[in-house]
């Protein structure tokens, strides 16, 4: 009998560590083959928009379709959650709050993998829910000393760094500049909507990671070319989406300074396939489109999560034979 799970449901069963150990988990999968990933397509309508993505993971048993819409009244998300097995539907999900984890999850996956070991300053760009998970996911890869945020309304920074203090326990201060966010910085994470490069990429210091995560359109971007082609290793969720939505990289790709050919999955990485950051001076990049996989697999840990506890709603017999 499937369940129906609220965003009160999905935040009270799992936690930015659970979507660490899961999002993890979905990169080692993808990266030894064992995982499929669709990336995002969109049915525009006038006024809004349907957003369309899934994945299979056969090791977690699990496959699912998570789809949501954009209007201007706001997003409503929902993933449908099915057995790897027998195809049964499992669950149904509201979305949104998976969302935020598994996007900061991704970033703090690659941080781990990529930035220094003893990177302990860190840089956030943007102060809204996705920046949220953003520091609290780095704040789980390393141990960190600050984290610097920048975003255009000082009153909205003032209280993103007040809240995330009282919350982490983490000295979180608003910057006054991108300059001053980046100075010193070991770990840079975007999570905003611009449409244009929210830093200087010559202002990255030697042995920086820079997470890249706001942006899933062609239309916007969040970095500029200089800190592309400054990174000695370029990381991506899923290479199939870089066409479709890359608008961080689309610019030195079609300029020819970068290669379609140097883009390592992320998962390659976690998998042990591929090496990660091989020097201390080196600028590493991760760019997060934001993928069905980690939906499904974190969709997943909530659901098991659920039946133990005995949270959500039986919604009948959802699962008669056509």
């Amino acid at each position: 009998m499937p369940l129906y799970l609220t965003e009160t449901d999905v935040a009270r069963l799992v936690t930015m560590a659970d979507a660490m150990t899961a999002v993890e988990d979905c990169f080692r999968h993808l990266g030894a083959g064992a995982a499929t990933n669709q990336p995002r397509r969109r049915a525009r309508v006038p006024g809004g928009l349907l957003h369309v993505m899934f994945a299979a993971d056969p090791q977690e048993g699990v496959m699912g379709v998570k789809s949501y819409t954009s209007f201007k009244g706001g997003a409503r998300f929902h993933i449908m959650l099915y057995s790897a097995t027998d195809g049964a539907l499992l669950a149904i999900l509201e979305g949104d709050r998976i969302g935020q984890l598994r996007t900061g999850a991704a970033s703090g996956v690659a941080t781990r993998c990529l930035a220094r070991q003893d990177a302990s300053v860190a840089a956030v760009f943007g102060t809204g829910y996705q920046a949220r998970t953003q520091v609290e996911a780095l704040a789980h890869a390393r141990s960190l000393s600050e984290v610097r945020v920048y975003g255009r309304d000082p009153a909205r920074r003032k209280q993103f760094c007040d809240e995330l203090c009282a919350r982490l326990g983490l000295w979180v201060f608003p910057a006054d500049s991108p300059e001053q966010a980046l100075e010193g910085a070991e770990i840079v994470a975007t999570a905003t909507t611009s449409s244009t490069p929210v830093f200087d990429g010559a202002r990255l210091a030697p042995g920086t990671h820079v997470n890249a995560a706001g942006s899933n359109s062609l239309l916007r971007r969040e970095i500029d070319d200089l800190t592309v082609t400054r990174a000695a290793l370029v990381a991506v969720d899923d290479l199939a989406a870089v066409d479709l939505e890359g608008g961080d990289l689309i610019g030195p790709l079609q300029k020819g300074r970068l290669y379609p050919e140097a883009l390592v999955p992320l998962g390659r990485i976690v998998a042990g396939n591929h090496p990660g950051r091989q020097g201390s001076e080196e600028i590493t990049l991760f760019k997060s489109h934001g993928i069905a996989a980690e939906d499904i697999v974190l969709a997943h840990r909530a659901y098991l999560k659920a039946v133990e506890q005995g949270v959500g709603e039986n919604l009948g017999a959802a699962n008669s034979t056509p």
